[in-house]
Parts: structure tokens; sequence; C-alpha cells
């Protein structure tokens, strides 16, 4: 909807922000995990049933208006466990993640930063880990 992705010039163009709207059919995943996160994310549930994977723990949305917010440095991936909407904010808005374009975009790279946030579930309490 609105991020680096959209043409400069374009009202939608951002590099402070992206919002995304995504539809996961049932069973789709990640390609790859995300590793050495530089942005900071929100992920709200729209409908279905969807799981954020973080080292040593897995968050579920399961009603609609969950959500889970984690930080830089904070590896993750995710599965739709049924047919699922979700809109993700994260920002800043940066190149660099898309599995589908994993040799040219996505980074094998460890994270040159450590972070204090954690990702946090919709009652505020930790929902995974810190990064090691």
């Amino acid at each position: 909807m609105l991020g680096h992705f959209k043409e400069p010039g374009d009202p939608r163009h951002s590099e402070d922000v992206e919002i995304k709207w995504g539809v996961h059919p049932k069973g789709e995943e990640r390609a790859s995990w995300v590793r050495g996160e530089s942005r900071t994310a929100l992920q709200v549930l729209i409908s279905g049933r969807f799981r954020l994977e973080f080292p040593g723990r897995n968050v579920v949305l399961a009603e609609q208006g969950d959500y889970v917010v984690w930080g830089r440095g904070v590896d993750h991936s995710w599965y739709a466990e049924e047919d699922s909407v979700v809109l993700t904010v994260r920002w800043p808005s940066l190149p660099g993640y898309r599995a589908d374009e994993e040799s040219d975009e996505e980074s094998d790279e460890e994270p040159d930063h450590e972070s204090d946030e954690e990702p946090t579930d919709p009652s505020g309490r930790t929902s995974a880990p810190k990064p090691v």
C-alpha cells in the first residue's frame, strides 16, 4: 500500500514507514527467515489464523485485532494456519527483505546491532525472547 517499493514521486512512496495488506492462503509460509532485522514492525490480524515465529517462541494471531510488535534485531518468519489477511506496518521502510528475491535482496548477514525491543502480544506481555 505504501513504502519504499512504490515509485519515487508516487504519494505512496515512503522510506519512513511502510504499510502492507497481506492475503495469505492456508499453508503459505515465508520462504526463509528474516535475519538481521533493522526495522520495527506491527502486525495486525484482520481475518484467519496467522503464526509468527521467533527464536524460541511462536505467537499465534487467532482473533480479529490480535497483534504483535517486534523490534530491530529480532529474527522472524511466519506461517498462515488458515486463510489469513494481515496488516503490517514497518518503520523505516527498507529494501532487502523479500524472500522471493533472496539472491538479490534477502540478507544472510548477522545483525550488526543489539536491541532491547522484544515482540509483545496484545496484552503487552513479552511474546518472544531477546535475540541472542
